[in-house]
């Protein structure tokens, strides 16, 4: 099989995987020439269809493996990113029904909304505090298609880095008067906290991962533009989702966001 076959193949298996809400295996055991740059391939192509099955756009960009933790458990040295669509966002208030998924997870992020262009190579954290326009507390509906959640780098690039949903809080406050680095935050399961912790749990500082998305992205020839929202990374451990859940994820200074999760 050549390469745009492989790319193809494996497009199309996630996105009947997600369609048929059935788990796949690893594809780097039947495909081993699938590397980190193959997989930006298939994840180009899996959104092209999704965005022409659901009749939608992309908004954004999300980022996954921010933590060193999570790098070294996945035995890897840098995060990943995938393409938020217009069809995964959800209105906060709104109750989200499990039953599309295969197994959800939820997890605390900081969205970055901005009003600039981003263009690699050399993007700092100074210029993408710049050119946001607001940051806002959002929680980010995670869902692996492959069996129990293992994957390697590869295969998770190729799934969209487990994009699902996202809601993304009504308030909205300027980066200026912020330090994202310290800003703390709690995470809360059906009234429980989960997690707590600070912004710099995202590589130091949640806008570094935002600058590393926009130079990352210089390598493909692509940017992040204005009005695109980022969501800049987990800032604790993924929380499985059941019906009946509902998720607070709340950060001083900017106030807090819920996801009600249905049958």
């Amino acid at each position: 099989m050549i390469k745009t076959d492989v790319v193809d193949v494996i497009a199309q298996e996630l996105f009947a995987a997600e369609k048929n809400k059935t788990a796949v295996d690893q594809f780097v055991d039947r495909y081993p020439e699938l590397d980190e740059a193959m997989a930006y391939q298939v994840q180009d192509r899996l959104v092209s269809k999704k965005v022409e099955a659901e009749n939608t756009k992309q908004v954004g960009w999300k980022l996954g493996l921010t933590s060193k933790a999570k790098q070294e458990m996945m035995g890897v040295h840098e995060p990943s990113y995938g393409a938020l669509l217009g069809s995964m966002q959800v209105n906060e208030g709104e109750p989200v029904s499990i039953a599309p998924f295969i197994h959800a997870k939820a997890e605390p992020e900081i969205a970055f909304v901005l009003n600039k262009e981003l263009k690699g190579p050399h993007i700092t954290v100074a210029d993408v505090l710049d050119a946001t326009e607001y940051v806002a507390p959002a929680i980010e509906i995670i869902d692996s298609r492959f069996f129990g959640y293992k994957f390697t780098l590869a295969d998770a690039v190729s799934d969209n880095s487990s994009s699902a949903k996202f809601i993304i809080g009504e308030r909205f406050y300027k980066p200026d008067d912020l330090d994202l680095k310290l800003m703390g935050f709690v995470y809360r399961k059906n009234g429980e906290v989960k997690a707590t912790g600070a912004g710099a749990a995202v590589m130091g500082h949640p806008a570094r991962a935002v600058a590393w998305l926009a130079n990352k992205l210089n390598e493909v020839g692509k940017t992040l533009k204005p009005g695109e929202v980022v969501l800049s990374g987990s800032l604790s451990a993924a929380v499985e989702v059941k019906p009946g859940d509902q998720f607070t994820a709340s950060f001083d200074g900017i106030g807090s966001v819920q996801a009600v999760f249905t049958e």
